[in-house]
């Protein structure tokens, strides 16, 4: 099992606007192609305007199939130009981490 680990930072004053328009639109797509969401996070102490998306996959061939499949979904792609025409996110960093052998297991 791999985990994704996806951090999007935003423009001050556009986190709340993104994150209702991910959970409404955004996220029922990727329910149907990435399977399973660990979780959607908002900083709150630290480095503030961020979210971090964690998913969990098989491997990293899983991923990777998973990922060409929504991208080739109509519907995400509308929804990917729609979110870059809010002008929110400002940077984005994308780790894909294996567990280290002390990780105490996902479950199903």
């Amino acid at each position: 099992m791999i985990v994704e680990h996806r951090t999007y930072t935003f423009r001050p004053g556009t986190v709340e606007g993104w994150l209702k328009k991910y959970e409404a639109e955004g996220m029922p797509i990727q329910e149907r192609h990435l399977g399973r969401l660990i979780g959607v996070y908002v900083s709150e102490i630290g480095r503030l305007h961020r979210i971090v998306l964690i998913r969990a996959y098989e491997s990293l061939a899983d991923r990777e199939r998973r990922r060409a499949a929504m991208g080739a979904d109509p519907a995400w792609q509308a929804f990917v130009q729609s979110v870059w025409a809010l002008d929110a996110i400002q940077e984005q960093d994308v780790m894909v981490m294996n567990p280290a052998p002390c990780s105490p297991p996902l479950g199903d």
